[in-house]
């Protein structure tokens, strides 16, 4: 705080007040196509052997298709082996022309390839069997207008295509996990449009298991199935209903710490002290093993009849000792936080949220495999039916403990997502925990480890906001401890909190935010960590008979308080939506002292890209984002916008939106040199579109993405939507396009990732006087690429948060409050 200054001025909020302009992006061209060098000739021969061969035996199996298995339409699948570079190829292998699509069903990147190439399965009809001939072949003999192999760029990309007649061509998991020939497996089956239907006909004859459940998205449909891949081939050969396969996972690593003693004089004490929560009040629902509602500090704020059960068959207490009452721990850190400062007050203590809770985690065993994407939003349908109105934020420490997926979405991340954008009317907000370490190393690995270790899924779904895990807690007391030191410094990554290091550039930056998940001590004899209570954060224990308090960490309890966190600014206002809401979380966070000493004295872009899949955006804080300063005021838009639309059969885009600032210019031009500081958040829920198809232009996973661009300092309003926006531009007019104002902390390549960007920019107060514009525009997705799913004319929501922070003692809120149209829709409450 400012000069010891309170928080206690109410944010500027507007909603709907931006300008909706005509948007045509000025970016095209895109990069150079690089093609392999090949002998045309031969090269065009040996695809044309090769595929002839494979047609022919796929005219083979056509005419041999067993009529109790056979369905949809007839045709054949491809499997094209191209070289990493080539990957924007991908798309080109498809035909979208007529009623026969050839489609890229899926597609195995690198690291499931031993080759190390992209291998892409694609659908061919019956009636194009001869397309792909047809180009080999004008490829070999033709030349285009430059004097150019005819479809140089694709089959120039090809280094081989055969047949694919086993169900391991449709796999996009880990190779080394495919099960052999005979052997009984859980798979994911990603079904192609129409496909349930042929699916379940063919496992009556068929010794196939299919699970009722089943989650839905844009191109596709999920299902559960028992069976051995000679049976998947067998469907794979008759028909045209698959288009992946993974394997299920049906256990979640959940990492639970325990210990603490029993204080049930503490535990009522509290009770008698708290001020329970309105009916209506806004909810955390945490999604875990249940919760023990006799416990005094949960029962004051947990009704009977929003404790449910995900089947209804299970007991909705937290009951089992398999979870060892984690969802009991996540339940008293989302009401109450670390209870130990709670504890020693004797003060009366206001909860205004509410708890919700609902079992996804069995009392004995592991769930039979259901899928988890299913598991969740059948959960989630139940929170939404038992009180409809309420808000609500969705706590989710449950993680798998597969394989990592180098960020690539699941069907359960992506239902995630799915749920979160809510078909763009009923729109959620979702905290899930990034995962845990599973074991304790050397202290000499800290760090390493947390930078090997991805995190895991669902965590990397874009539209939630994902937790890890930093520390705070450097105190030990403990005398058994004596000559313990502790692992992570304070301020920095809790020692078993997972990462984003290891995953692939395209992905979302995770974890968003962190928060405190506790520390590790180190043992003085064998130099490893190990856990102490003290490290710890004090929740409430599931078995009062036993004790009333016990002790949580990790990433668990960091997305129990993020939970908590986002409950209070519903409570504060209820108004916001999730996007909004998820925004102010990250716009308040900051990286640490601890975290920053990591970088070197000038980062380079790859040290700020660890930085960030390190830490996110830092520690959020709440007070800051509930409330403004003098001197550090925040804004608050609401605003939408139609991305696309269809226009001659063709999709553009459509809307940007100019939203005007309302600086106190003659106040920054005073400043002149005077150190100021800006930040901007801009956050939106893509709907997602999964299956391993390359996510290439055409088949990218967001529906859509947002950008934002402020204002440069020399540029007046006119040329600043010029720059930006050729819809805004006459006929012809040059105008140069760069980069928009310089001097930002993360830079407009590296805030891209994901649905949520945020930056800071930091320079002298006179050159943001005239920066007082900035724009909200969109970019390409799936939306714009797949007109056929009719998408174009939807509008999508968005929240933009800017902030401008004086270093000196100003009183730049009573300034700006001056500068805003008395007809403007505001809430200036101090």
């Amino acid at each position: 705080m400012a000069n010891g200054e309170p928080r206690g001025l109410k944010h500027f909020f507007f909603r709907d007040s931006g300008e909706r302009f005509d948007f045509t992006s000025p970016r095209s061209g895109g990069s150079r196509v690089i093609v392999p060098t090949r002998d045309r000739d031969a090269h065009a021969r040996e695809l044309e052997r090769t595929l002839t061969l494979a047609i022919a035996t796929a005219e083979q199996q056509l005419n041999a298709r067993d009529v109790t298995l056979e369905g949809g339409q007839r045709g054949f699948y491809l499997e094209f082996q191209l070289p990493l570079e080539q990957r924007d190829m991908l798309d080109k292998l498809e035909d979208r022309r007529g009623a026969d699509h050839i489609e890229v069903v899926s597609v195995r990147m690198p690291e499931a390839d031993q080759a190390g190439n992209i291998a892409a399965t694609v659908f061919v009809p019956e009636s194009k069997k001869s397309s792909y001939l047809k180009k080999f072949e004008q490829y070999r003999t033709e030349e285009t207008r430059t004097g150019k192999p005819k479809h140089q760029p694709l089959v120039a990309s090809i280094d081989s295509v055969n047949l694919a007649t086993q169900a391991r061509s449709l796999f996009t998991d880990d190779p080394l996990l495919f099960p052999a020939n005979e052997q009984d497996a859980w798979w994911e089956v990603w079904l192609r449009d129409g496909g349930r239907a042929i699916l379940e006909r063919a496992a009556d004859r068929q010794i196939i298991e299919i699970r009722d459940h089943f989650v839905s998205f844009a191109e596709r449909e999920v299902l559960l199935v028992r069976a051995t891949p000679i049976a998947l081939g067998r469907i794979l050969a008759n028909s045209d209903a698959i288009a992946e396969l993974r394997l299920a996972r049906d256990t979640p690593a959940v990492f639970l710490e325990m210990g603490g003693r029993d204080q049930r004089d503490w535990a009522l004490n509290l009770a008698d002290r708290v001020i329970p929560p309105e009916n209506n009040a806004p909810a955390v629902c945490v999604l875990d093993s249940g919760s023990t509602r006799q416990h005094p500090l949960i029962s004051v704020a947990l009704n009977a009849e929003d404790q449910q059960a995900w089947h209804p068959e299970w007991l909705v207490e937290d009951t089992s000792n398999q979870w060892r009452g984690h969802g009991t721990q996540m339940s008293g850190l989302s009401l109450y936080g670390d209870l130990t400062p709670q504890l020693v007050g004797d003060g009366e203590l206001k909860l205004n949220h509410r708890l919700e809770t609902i079992k996804i985690l069995p009392d004995r065993g592991n769930n039979t495999p259901d899928m988890y994407a299913y598991i969740t939003a059948s959960a989630v349908s139940a929170a939404d039916i038992n009180a409809a109105n309420r808000k609500r934020t969705f706590c989710l420490a449950v993680t798998s403990d597969g394989p990592n997926w180098s960020g690539r979405p699941t069907s359960w991340s992506a239902k995630i997502d799915d749920l979160a954008y809510g078909d763009g009317d009923d729109q959620r907000l979702f905290m899930v925990s990034a995962g845990n370490i599973s074991t304790d190393y050397p202290a000499v690995e800290y760090l390493q480890q947390n930078d090997l270790s991805a995190i895991e899924n669902p965590a990397q779904a874009w539209n939630a906001l994902t937790v890890g895990a930093i520390t705070e807690k450097c105190t030990i007391t403990d005398p058994t401890f004596a000559g313990w030191d502790i692992m992570a410094p304070s301020g920095d990554l809790s020692p078993l909190s997972r990462t984003s290091c290891a995953w692939q550039g395209e992905w979302p930056i995770k974890p968003d935010i962190v928060m405190e998940g506790g520390n590790r001590g180190v043992d003085p004899e064998t130099v490893h960590g190990d856990h102490i209570d003290d490290l710890s954060l004090l929740t409430t224990h599931h078995r009062i008979n036993e004790r009333h308090f016990n002790v949580s960490g990790d990433t668990s309890a960091a997305t129990a308080l993020a939970s908590r966190m986002a409950a209070q600014i519903y409570a504060d206002n209820d108004d916001l939506w999730p996007e909004t809401v998820r925004a102010l979380i990250v716009h308040s966070a900051e990286w640490t002292p601890a975290m920053l000493s990591h970088l070197p004295a000038h980062p380079k872009a790859a040290d700020k890209w660890l930085l960030l899949r390190r830490y996110g955006y830092g520690v959020p804080n709440l007070e800051r984002a509930l409330r403004s300063l003098h001197s550090d005021v925040t804004l608050v838009f609401e605003g939408s916008l139609q991305p696309f639309k269809r226009e001659d059969g063709r999709v553009k885009t459509q809307d940007m939106v100019f939203h005007a600032l309302p600086w106190p210019k003659a106040t920054l031009e005073n400043l002149d040199a005077a150190n100021v500081e800006m930040r901007v958040t801009l956050s939106y829920f893509v709907e997602p579109n999964p299956g391993e198809r390359g996510w290439t232009k055409r088949h990218r996973y967001s529906s859509h993405g947002l950008r934002f661009d402020v204002q440069r300092p020399l540029e007046n309003r006119d040329q600043f939507m010029r720059r930006i926006n050729s819809a805004a531009r006459e006929e012809d007019e040059a105008v140069p396009v760069g980069a928009g104002l310089e001097g930002w902390t993360i830079g407009p390549t590296l805030r891209s990732r994901g649905s949520i960007h945020s930056d800071i920019w930091e320079g002298a107060a006179i050159d943001l006087a005239n920066s007082n514009g900035i724009a909200v525009y969109p970019v390409g997705g799936w939306w714009r690429e797949k007109k056929d799913l009719e998408r174009t004319n939807r509008e999508v929501r968005y929240a933009l948060i800017v902030t401008l922070r004086a270093k000196a003692d100003i009183d730049l809120y009573t300034e700006i409050l001056a500068e805003i149209p008395v007809e403007a829709e505001i809430n200036i409450e101090t």
